[in-house]
């Protein structure tokens, strides 16, 4: 009896000690679930993107919302796109649908594309206006005020002249002329003497008087579609321009600080070529409304000539300084012959 007492105690010993480790490892099991479950529902409310559902304690997805993508609306064609001019050709391959390239001093054409097309030329305006301020010889040191009159309601560009801000007549033509800032220009042409209607017919009579046909003129900005003129008549212009010291220093500065209001506002040239230590640029001008397309005037030195350089309508934002760049190689790498994209195509 004893001896089977002894039996079955053993089998029972030995029965709890194999159970043992299953109950251990099914505990370690439901803790590891529970710890997940917690991992997961801290994930969830961190990041929310999962949800535990309660009633059966898993995880499902919450789907995201994809954001609305609205099409991009299609660039405004230029004037000169509208005129089919970027379908003539030239032996440069251009990208500007107007071109004219002559020799200053001379007067011979080196280039020409639809140079007698009258376009708009945006902020190629402001060197006929700087030309006016410049030969009024009024003092550039009076302070002047920007006044909400100066605010572009044309085309809504921005500006960091804020309305009340204080600068000298000489700061608002060096901003005007290298950085293309439309409230100096506005300011300049709204204090002249006789005020901005006065100013404008001058600006007007002043391209009859250098005999430029093509141009008109209704704000000194550029702002307006309605400013527009030729390739030749730009030449013109930039020949008669470059007459003033004045003009070629502010035009050609690569950059310039003005204090406003207890602020330094820090402003650079349009122009990326005034830059580059491989271009001796005398005077120049860049210009860019969606009717005008992409504009660039300038006079420089190239292989020892004094070149004028006028590049209207063209399509890209870079496309006008790599037009002055081919032109530029070109006369270096050749014996200059004149080349008229006229003849050329005829």
């Amino acid at each position: 009896m004893n001896r089977f007492f002894a039996v079955l105690f053993t089998a029972c010993f030995l029965t709890a000690i194999a159970s043992a480790p299953a109950e251990a490892t099914s505990r370690k099991s439901s803790e590891g679930n529970k710890a997940s479950s917690t991992v997961k529902l801290t994930k969830s409310v961190k990041t929310g993107k999962k949800t535990v559902v309660a009633s059966s304690g898993k995880v499902a997805a919450k789907q995201k919302r994809r954001p609305t993508v609205q099409a991009a609306a299609p660039a405004k064609p230029s004037f000169g796109q509208l005129a089919g001019l970027h379908g003539a050709s030239d032996p440069l391959d251009l990208k500007s649908s107007v071109a004219l390239v002559m020799d200053q001093d001379t007067r011979e054409v080196l280039i020409s594309k639809n140079d007698g097309a009258v376009l708009p030329i945006a902020s190629l305006t402001k060197l006929m206006t700087g030309l006016v301020i410049t030969e009024a010889r009024l003092p550039m040191n009076e302070m002047i005020v920007i006044s909400q009159d100066d605010v572009d309601t044309e085309k809504g560009s921005r500006s960091r002249l804020k309305v009340g801000a204080e600068l000298s007549r000489g700061e608002l033509m060096h901003l005007a002329l290298m950085s293309s800032e439309n409230r100096a220009a506005h300011a300049l042409g709204r204090t002249y003497p006789g005020g901005l209607a006065a100013f404008v017919q001058l600006m007007n009579a002043k391209a009859q008087a250098l005999g430029m046909k093509d141009t008109r003129y209704v704000e000194p900005t550029g702002l307006s579609s309605k400013n527009q003129s030729s390739a030749k008549d730009l030449a013109t212009l930039v020949a008669a321009a470059y007459t003033e010291p004045q003009l070629r220093e502010l035009t050609t500065s690569p950059g310039h600080a003005v204090e406003v209001a207890n602020r330094t506002l820090q402003y650079n040239n349009t122009n990326r070529l005034v830059h580059n230590p491989s271009w001796d640029i005398g005077i120049q001008k860049t210009g860019y409304i969606s009717e005008a397309g992409q504009c660039l005037v300038m006079q420089a030195k190239v292989a020892g000539r004094k070149l004028i350089m006028v590049f209207l309508d063209s399509s890209g934002k870079y496309t006008r300084l790599a037009d002055a760049e081919r032109v530029r190689r070109w006369v270096e790498s050749r014996p200059v012959v004149a080349v008229d994209s006229r003849r050329v195509n005829s």
